[in-house]
C-alpha cells in the first residue's frame, strides 16, 4: 500500500503541465520585471534573440523581453512547474499560459528541444548602461527575483540563490522516503 501511495505521489509531483508557455505579468513595474529577466537570462535562458539585432529584440522594452527570457528558461527546464515561479517580495512575477506569445518575426520556443542548448554571452562597455537584459556581473548586477545580488564567481563562499526546481526533486525524494518509513 505504501508503495502505491509513493508511486502516485511521485507521478503527481513530476507531471508536466498542459500549458506551454511561461510569461511575465504585464501589471508589474519594469524594475521588478528586470530582475526576473536578469535571473532567467543569467540562469540558463537563451536570451540571444532579445539582444540587439536579435529576432525578438523589438519591442525594446523590459516587458517585451521578460516573457521571452522566462519562457526560454521554462522550456529549457522541461516545462517544470517550478521553472515558471519567479517570486519577488512574495508576489509572482510570471504565470503559465496556453496562449502562444509569439509575434511576427519572433517565435517563442514551445518545447525543451526548441529552446536550444546554447548559452547567452554578452559584454557591456564600461561606463554604459543597459535598459534591458544585463547578465550577472554587468552594470545591473544580475539581480535575481529575490532582490539579492547573484555572484558568478565560484571562488567566493557567499550564499547563492538556487532555483526551487533544482532542489525540489531532492526534497520530494527525502519526503517520500520518510513517508515510507511511517
Amino acid at each position: 500500500m505504501a508503495l502505491l501511495i509513493y508511486a502516485v505521489l511521485i507521478l503527481t509531483l513530476f507531471g508536466r503541465s498542459d500549458a506551454g508557455f511561461c510569461v511575465c505579468r504585464t501589471d508589474l513595474p519594469d524594475t521588478v520585471l528586470q530582475k526576473t529577466l536578469d535571473y532567467a537570462c543569467g540562469h540558463g535562458g537563451d536570451c540571444n534573440p532579445i539582444l540587439q539585432n536579435g529576432a525578438c529584440y523589438n519591442p525594446n522594452t523590459v516587458k517585451g523581453h521578460c516573457s521571452y527570457a522566462v519562457n526560454s528558461y521554462y522550456q529549457r527546464n522541461g516545462q517544470s512547474p517550478d521553472a515558471c515561479q519567479f517570486p519577488y517580495n512574495g508576489a509572482a512575477t510570471t504565470m503559465v499560459s496556453t496562449t502562444d506569445p509569439s509575434y511576427t518575426g519572433c517565435t517563442f520556443p514551445a518545447t525543451q528541444s526548441a529552446a536550444g542548448t546554447s548559452t547567452t554571452t554578452t559584454s557591456t562597455t564600461p561606463g554604459t548602461t543597459s535598459s534591458t537584459y544585463s547578465p550577472p556581473g554587468t552594470i545591473m548586477g544580475g539581480l535575481g527575483p529575490s532582490g539579492n545580488s547573484i555572484s558568478t564567481d565560484s571562488s567566493d563562499a557567499s550564499l547563492r540563490l538556487v532555483p526551487v526546481h533544482k532542489i525540489m526533486p531532492h526534497a520530494i525524494a527525502i519526503l517520500c522516503f520518510l513517508l515510507m518509513l511511517l
